[in-house]
């Protein structure tokens, strides 16, 4: 979660409150707004405080119309219904709520089934508050696992973990908090993600693991996971060196299963120790829930579970943190059991399809440039073509937002910060007919655009509120 400061100076002149706010008497007690940086004096009524903070959220942008965001946006009513059945249900209570528990239980094995476990009744996993602590969770296991095989230089070595340096931050924050040295690959021309032999000629006698990417957030391409374990064997009979893979599927896990099958990249590479994915992605649930899993409890160091006798039951924990609510964990197992496999292929493949349509008619447009095409996540990049001068995707970005549409401008790292790029996400509830309105609002702009004298961008670290 970001971290706030308090407010930076004194209330404003007190807001009046329209006295309709009212339940009874409408002008009594609404005559000034209640202080924001304070707890008020008295209580409100309830439908008034609904107002107040209702009329406030108006401002933020339309969630269905975010193409920044790889998180859901729309589920189906029953889901939303059975979230409210269970929003009061603490998932750390399993003793109190075995049903709930029982469910949690079920969508690993699922995961570990689609996943293509060798054995799923063998395969150990746990529900997350979404990808980012399933990743921290899989970090913790190789470094526990390194530090067990290297008892007798550690603490003295410093271990480090290889990855592109296209990974999301959640592994950065990783690195920072558990004193890890990151290593990082970088982009090379047009190569955007990580390359197996630079990875594998990073790792030494210090690497905890090797972090591979199924669907990199900056361009939506897959990292090629079956050449990575193939150059770590290589490496493995040159030198003796045993690197485990954990594969970052936050997006990929759930979309290559049902549009890839021949892509191998998950369980059946002996190779891969560990996976995740984002539920709330391409899992097709409300924000909340991620998930992470390991080949067998061989991969997943005993002493990193905690069995704590909590409420009259012996509960097996591994976890980051402790107390929330089991609606999220309901509603993927009420996903699961709804669509099925061949629900998860349709649904899918239509955003996959509508993201490689609306990517051909923006190359169409003639003043753009694709990097990818949606052809593995539903998502594509794009940047302005070489002959265009008049603006960049800063001036894109802004004036699409004037439309409504959240489309995320943002600078490539570094080897490539030369590379400014506009990226869409498509998800479940992204429609072709949705698709049709962008294209009429981008199609507008830009006779607009065209005749600008040059990007109206002066800071390009500024011009947009999207960040990697």
């Amino acid at each position: 979660m970001p971290l706030h400061q308090g407010h930076e100076k004194p209330d404003e002149r007190p807001m009046s409150v329209n006295p309709f706010y009212g339940e009874t008497n409408p002008v009594s007690g609404m005559i000034d707004a209640p202080p924001k940086h304070k707890l008020p004096e008295g209580p409100l009524a309830p439908m008034t405080a609904y107002q107040i903070v209702h009329d406030e959220l108006m401002l933020d942008g339309n969630s269905r119309l975010n193409l920044a965001t790889f998180v859901t946006t729309w589920m189906e009513p029953q889901a939303g219904v059975l979230m409210a059945e269970c929003r009061d249900k603490n998932m750390i209570d399993k003793d109190e709520y075995p049903r709930t528990a029982e469910l949690e239980r079920r969508c690993v094995a699922m995961l570990a089934d689609l996943w293509n476990a060798p054995d799923p009744a063998a395969a150990v996993g746990c529900s997350t508050t979404g990808s980012s602590e399933a990743c921290m969770l899989a970090g913790m296991a190789l470094k526990r696992r390194w530090t067990q095989r290297n008892a007798d230089r550690y603490p003295g070595a410093r271990p480090n973990l290889v990855m592109g340096v296209n990974v999301q931050v959640c592994w950065d924050k990783f690195c920072n908090f558990w004193e890890v040295e990151p290593r990082l690959v970088p982009m090379e021309g047009d190569r955007f993600h990580l390359d197996p032999k630079a990875a594998a000629e990073l790792c030494d006698e210090n690497t905890i693991g090797v972090v591979g990417i199924l669907g990199s957030t900056f361009d939506g391409s897959y990292e090629p996971i079956a050449e990575l374990c193939a150059a770590l064997d290589e490496l493995q009979e040159r030198t003796g060196l045993d690197i485990p893979v954990h594969v970052d599927g936050a997006s990929g896990a759930m979309i290559a299963p049902f549009l890839d099958e021949d892509l191998v990249w998950d369980f059946r590479l002996p190779r891969v120790s560990s996976i995740n994915t984002s539920g709330h992605k391409f899992g097709l649930v409300y924000p909340g829930v991620g998930w992470a899993l390991w080949r067998s409890e061989v991969e997943l160091p005993e002493e990193l579970v905690f069995r704590v006798n909590y409420l009259g039951g012996n509960m097996p924990t591994f976890a980051l943190n402790f107390s929330r609510p089991g609606a999220q964990v309901v509603a993927q197992y009420y996903t699961f059991l709804r669509l099925g496999r061949e629900g998860y292929r349709a649904v899918q493949q239509t955003t996959r399809d509508v993201a490689r349509g609306l990517a051909e008619r923006i190359e169409a447009l003639g003043d753009f440039t694709l990097l990818t095409r949606g052809d593995e996540l539903p998502v594509f990049a794009f940047t302005t073509a070489p002959d265009v001068t008049a603006y960049d995707v800063f001036d894109v970005s802004r004036r699409m937002r004037e439309r409504g549409w959240l489309l995320p401008a943002y600078t490539f790292p570094e080897n490539r910060e030369d590379l400014s790029v506009l990226r869409v996400v498509c998800r479940n509830g992204f429609s072709t007919d949705l698709s049709d309105l962008f294209m009429e609002d981008l199609s507008s702009l830009l006779p607009e655009l065209r005749q600008q004298s040059g990007p109206l961008t002066r800071d390009k670290s500024a011009a947009s509120s999207f960040h990697h």
